[in-house]
């Protein structure tokens, strides 16, 4: 019998046709748009009915705003982080704050009403609201004071906030199309886009293109749905705050002058006896001495007026180094701010003073937005009052970027760098009190954020004797002592040493074994590295210079100074 043959054609075009529908298939799936629409909703990070995405800067923010009927709200940390830092929340007093150049608005929570100096406006809306630990403002009233435009939508609530003003790209769709999550044609779609709609061009990129709708869609479109790329400027007419400053038509030739007690003031006629070209004097006059805001003074009219008969301005200071007091606490109440404003201004106007000088030092982060608002408002008061407003900042560095230089240069007169310190009392290692490259660099880091016309340059009249002792254990112990140039030098003379020139700090160093086998090392402070580092108020267009501090001087070094300073 013959045996039967399998039908093995049939069964491999089977098997052909199988694996030419798998390919296609796949290449379909592959090749074929996705459909699923994204929830614009889990979009915009939407949880509460109320609740409203921002878009800022192009972009979806992580902030939210609040929708109540017309009335668009948005949290206060976005307003301070993106648009304006004005702002300023008191959470113990439930009171929102915005310092303009000559007033302070008030705004309490719930409230309709602000305050200003004589007079009470209102709104038609609440203009602060408290939700919980979230803190809410009218973006109606955010706009009177900031160059920002906004549109609200709907479904779901988002509010588009225009504030970067200028040139942007934009296009037109060409033809009507999907914009994507991502980009790719398997990525979820946000919306689809008519023919002749207007996008700003954000991310082009070689088959995909990111792009913003005008109600706050960033996603992605094809590159053949876009026609007529074009750069547009875009502009509001709003007009910014002015704030004046005093400018003196001279060169600030200022010293601090350290009064420890009321009897010291008297010192004064003698203390100046010899000093030349010097035309603003400082005296520690002020300190806080609690945490409401309480000052200690030491102001004396006679000390004003034996200043003004030798042709100095007084601007006293006044600083934060009772450790009796927490700094935080106090420039973080608006009670206890408002208070120090009061005493300093009332004090100036019974004494005669020209100006005030704030040294608040080793403020913390956690301090820094009470500080720069006490820094506004003062400013307020002293523009009021015809009072010249200066601070006292340390030699920028990533530890005191919270400062905010840019602000204290925009509402005060002067800001004086306190250029020294660069080692100090505490030290782990000898050193300059101000090497020329550290008090240059101050220099040139703050005229980056603040007017040169501006600045003054701090210097020290003082150095520091080093001293360094090895221990039994191999260990290494640093101590210092603060003195005078006049005292500094009776210490190398005592010992027999003479001082070098040290290129790399522009100064003189001097070194000396000890009686018990320590290292003595010492930076001086004398004419020469005075005139190095005056020289740089000529160099760089400064205000001038100020020395701490009277008394530590040779007579000598103010022809020095007046060189440069005049």
């Amino acid at each position: 019998m013959k045996k039967k043959t399998a039908p093995i054609f049939p069964i491999a075009v089977l098997v052909i046709v199988v694996v030419i529908i798998g390919l296609v298939t796949n290449l379909v799936k592959k090749y074929t748009p996705a459909s699923e629409v994204m929830d614009s909703k889990e979009y915009f990070g939407l949880k509460e009915e109320d609740e409203a995405a921002l878009i800022l800067h192009d972009a979806v923010s992580n902030y939210k705003g609040l929708v109540s009927g017309d009335t668009c709200y948005i949290d206060f940390e976005a307003v301070k982080e993106e648009l304006n830092d004005r702002f300023y929340w008191d959470s113990e007093a439930n009171l929102m704050l915005y310092t303009t150049p000559d007033d302070v608005i008030k705004i309490s929570a719930g409230s309709k009403e602000y305050t200003m100096t004589g007079k009470t406006e209102s709104a038609p809306y609440e203009i602060v609201r408290v939700d919980g630990t979230k803190t809410y403002l009218a973006l109606d009233f955010v706009q009177k004071y900031t160059n920002l435009e906004y549109e609200m939508f709907k479904d779901p609530n988002r509010i588009v906030i225009t504030s970067d003003w200028g040139e942007k790209t934009v296009a037109s769709i060409r033809k009507k199309g999907k914009v994507r999550y991502q980009g790719g044609i398997k990525s979820p779609i946000l919306r689809e886009v008519e023919k002749n709609e207007i996008v700003t061009v954000l991310e082009p990129m070689e088959d995909w293109t990111g792009i913003l709708t005008q109600d706050g869609y960033f996603g992605y479109i094809r590159n053949d749905r876009l026609e007529d790329e074009r750069t547009e400027t875009f502009e509001r007419n709003f007009q910014e705050p002015e704030y004046t400053s005093v400018t003196k038509d001279y060169k600030i030739n200022l010293v601090w002058h350290q009064i420890a007690n009321m009897d010291s003031n008297y010192n004064i006629i003698y203390d100046i006896a010899n000093v030349k070209g010097v035309n603003t004097i400082s005296p520690t006059w002020f300190t806080i001495a609690s945490n409401d805001g309480t000052l200690d003074s030491l102001a004396l009219a006679d000390y004003v007026e034996t200043a003004h008969k030798n042709d100095m301005e007084v601007w006293p200071l006044v600083d934060n180094f009772s450790e009796s007091i927490d700094t935080t606490t106090v420039l973080n109440s608006t009670a206890s701010r408002e208070k120090m404003e009061n005493q300093l201004i009332a004090a100036a106007i019974q004494y005669g003073f020209d100006g005030i000088n704030v040294d608040f030092e080793n403020i913390p982060e956690e301090a820094a937005d009470g500080y720069i608002q006490f820094i506004r408002e003062l400013s307020v008061k002293c523009r009021k009052n015809g009072l010249v407003l200066s601070v006292d900042v340390p030699v920028p560095m990533p530890f005191t970027e919270h400062y905010n230089r840019k602000e204290l240069g925009t509402v005060c007169d002067y800001v004086i760098i306190m250029g020294y310190d660069e080692h100090y009392y505490g030290s782990e290692e000898a050193g300059s009190v101000a090497s020329l490259s550290f008090e240059n660099q101050g220099i040139l880091d703050t005229k980056e954020v603040v007017p040169a016309e501006k600045i003054i340059s701090g210097i020290p009249f003082y150095t520091r004797l080093w001293n360094t002792q090895e221990q039994a254990d191999g260990t290494k112990t640093v101590t210092s002592e603060a003195m005078g140039m006049w005292e500094a030098e009776q210490i190398l003379q005592n010992n027999n040493v003479e001082a070098t020139w040290d290129e790399q700090t522009s100064q003189n160093y001097a070194e000396f074994e000890g009686d018990d086998g320590s290292l003595y090392q010492i930076w001086m402070e004398d004419d020469k590295s005075i005139e190095e580092k005056v020289t740089l108020v000529k160099d760089y267009g400064l205000a001038g210079v100020a020395a701490w501090k009277l008394g530590f001087e040779n007579d000598s070094v103010w022809d020095v100074i007046l060189k440069y300073v005049s």
